[in-house]
């Protein structure tokens, strides 16, 4: 009798090679999210900025500022990410906009203006799509909020405690 040699891998060793890729994999994954949350925060800024070009050229057609996200997309002002119905959510973020004093009288055809505007962006989970909430308005300047529980800074924006500028 011939006794044939036994090829393959022992458990010992399977089980090595799973906890090494388990070893690997906590130590990526963590990277991963920060990464992702970081691309969402650069997603909420770009489109603070969207809202901040498309309401300056409202205002240089109808003498004031979109109500809201669905006015600029009326308009073509905006692209149609940013103008389903309010509050809008996109990368993780819940992006508005609001309006600031009383409606224009006379405007042209086919605008509503308003003296000025703020639009903000909130992560949907702060901690998991986003560590800090921005805002903007008809100045340009765009604000964030470094809290613990970041929301849209307060109108009108001051630089204090967890608010700072970064545009």
């Amino acid at each position: 009798m011939r006794v044939q040699g036994q090829k393959g891998f022992t458990l010992i060793e399977l089980l090595i090679v799973v906890a090494i890729i388990g070893i690997i994999a906590a130590i990526a994954v963590p990277g991963l999210l920060r990464a992702r949350m970081s691309g969402n925060e650069a997603s909420a800024i770009g489109s603070m900025r969207a809202v901040n070009t498309s309401q300056q050229n409202f205002s240089q057609q109808c003498n004031g500022y979109a109500a809201s996200l669905q006015a600029l997309g009326v308009g073509k002002f905006l692209s149609p990410d940013l103008t389903g119905a309010a509050p809008v959510t996109k990368s993780g973020f819940t992006v508005a906009v609001v309006s600031t004093g009383a409606a224009i009288p006379n405007p042209p055809a086919g605008c509503a203006p308003f003296p000025g505007y703020y639009a903000t962006a909130a992560p949907l989970q702060a901690g998991s799509t986003g560590t800090r909430a921005f805002a903007t308005d008809e100045q340009g300047t765009i604000y964030q909020d470094n809290a613990a529980m970041p929301v849209p800074p307060p109108q009108p924006f001051t630089v204090a405690g967890t608010i700072s500028a970064i545009q």
